[in-house]
């Protein structure tokens, strides 16, 4: 087995193999005051989980958007970064016209939702590469919105609806909020209903097939039938 073929087994079958976990918890963002980027992250509702002031000057501020297990951080001596720089990080969304309404009530000036024009378009502040509305389909992954905080940083929504193979561990399926968990059920419902027509007869074990459906569904395994 070559060097290459060996670097993409680990990467690829990572999930399965001993390793320990390392689990990103928290991002630096850059500001350039505290309190301004406190008022505008306590606005949005985001969680605030600490606000440390030191005699020295150092001081840490940490927010936690709504059903995230990442947080972010801000306070003076935290990074060399210029405020503003943070570009382009990801928030994903079940309903990317729910997450945009609830925003825009809570005073973010967020973006109309877009799909890219080109592979790539939806990082780019050029408005000609993002095509009006959700994508084609409401195809998963592919469709946006932007906000940015008072320095700039500039926070991409996307709306994932199914995942990849492999991208969650179906022994830790969990959902951000009520409104997740409905949709998926209303999606196993639907696919249920296409089982017993199928079958022709009712599926006395139909909550075991709900939760196989609604576990394969996040964690991008194959749907049962």
């Amino acid at each position: 087995m070559s060097s290459t073929e060996a670097g993409t087994q680990q990467v690829t079958g990572g999930a399965n193999v001993g390793h320990v976990d390392t689990k990103l918890e928290v991002v630096v963002i850059p500001v350039s005051d505290v309190d301004r980027a406190k008022e505008f992250y306590g606005r949005l509702g985001w969680r605030l989980d600490a606000d440390f002031a030191f005699d020295n000057g150092f001081r840490v501020v940490q927010y936690t958007p709504p059903g995230s297990p990442c947080s972010i951080q801000f306070g003076p001596r935290m990074t060399q970064a210029a405020p503003g720089t943070a570009q382009n990080m990801y928030l994903v969304v079940a309903d990317i016209d729910a997450a945009r309404a609830d925003l825009a009530a809570h005073g973010a000036e967020v973006s109309e939702v877009f799909h890219p024009a080109a592979p790539g378009a939806q990082f780019s502040a050029d408005p000609s590469g993002h095509l009006a509305g959700p994508a084609d389909e409401r195809a998963t992954y592919s469709s946006f919105a932007t906000f940015s905080d008072p320095d700039g940083n500039v926070w991409l929504l996307q709306e994932i609806t199914t995942r990849l193979p492999g991208r969650i561990d179906a022994d830790g399926t969990s959902f951000a909020n009520v409104a997740d968990l409905a949709g998926a059920m209303r999606r196993a419902e639907a696919a249920h209903g296409e089982h017993e027509k199928r079958t022709g007869v009712r599926d006395e074990k139909w909550p075991e097939w709900y939760a196989a459906y609604m576990v394969a569904e996040q964690a991008g395994t194959e749907l049962p039938t």
